[in-house]
C-alpha cells in the first residue's frame, strides 16, 4: 500500500500515489470526506513533485554552467600553449 501522509519516499512514489488517488476518486465510490482528503493529499503530492522537479532543473543548470565554464577555460588554455 502506498504511503498516505507525510513526505513521499521519492518522486516516483509520489507519482504512484497521485495516480492511485486519481483512480480512487474517479470511481465515485468514496465519500465526500474521503474525496476531500484525497484532494488535499494530492495537492501536497503535487507540490512535492513540483519542488523536486525544480530542484532537478537547478542541478542540471549548475552542471551545464560548469561544463560551459570548463569548455571556455580549456579553449583559452589551449590558445595559450
Amino acid at each position: 500500500m502506498t504511503q498516505t501522509s507525510g513526505t513521499p519516499e521519492s518522486f516516483e512514489a509520489a507519482i504512484t500515489e497521485l495516480e492511485q488517488l486519481v483512480r480512487n476518486m474517479e470511481t465515485g465510490e468514496i465519500s465526500l470526506e474521503q474525496a476531500l482528503e484525497s484532494y488535499q493529499r494530492g495537492v501536497g503530492l503535487l507540490r512535492y513533485c513540483r519542488n523536486t522537479l525544480s530542484e532537478a532543473e537547478q542541478r542540471i543548470r549548475r552542471l551545464e554552467d560548469e561544463i560551459s565554464a570548463e569548455a571556455s577555460g580549456s579553449g583559452a588554455g589551449a590558445a595559450q600553449s
